[in-house]
């Protein structure tokens, strides 16, 4: 079911933690699948360059959004972030060697957390945003907002 390299990020996680005083925090979630990813982001600039110089990830989920979660850090440390905001699902799943269909979604949230950290670095130290990375909040932010209606019921329960 799943390919030996979803399994050794899974079991082996890379760039796993929080990074205090991050300078970019993206936090996105399925609530009909549970999974939950935080993903860290520290900027170094290089001249004009803004570039990704340390990312980590809590993910708490099953085993492909651990090892998308994972994927994703090693794909972007070190670029820029315009560069990084260019990963697609379809390069995450592809660096795993593949992701069983019904897991593709892991993917999606993956690159939905690494635009909301780039999303939040550029929003805390006031730095244009991109219209298509403005789009793509607005999309996430919009998501989320019609799942917790949708399980605003269930949601009350597990707080009681």
């Amino acid at each position: 079911m799943y390919t030996e390299k979803v399994l050794e990020y899974f079991h082996k996680p890379k760039n796993l933690g929080k990074i205090k005083n991050a300078d970019g925090v993206g936090k996105v979630g399925n609530l009909a699948c549970g999974d939950m990813m935080y993903l860290y982001i520290k900027v170094k600039k290089d001249g004009k360059k803004e570039i990704i110089s340390d990312i980590k990830f809590q993910t708490f989920g099953c085993v492909a959004a651990i090892a998308t979660s994972s994927a994703i850090t090693e794909m972007v440390k070190g670029k820029e972030l315009k560069e990084a905001l260019e990963v697609s699902k379809s390069d995450v799943i592809d660096s795993l060697e593949g992701l069983p269909p019904i897991k593709i979604h892991c993917s999606v949230l993956a690159t939905e957390a690494l635009a909301e950290a780039i999303y939040d670095y550029l929003l805390n130290n006031k730095r244009p945003i991109p219209k298509d990375l403005e789009k793509k909040h607005n999309h996430i932010v919009k998501s989320n907002e019609m799942l917790a209606e949708r399980y605003e019921e269930w949601i009350e329960n597990q707080e009681e």
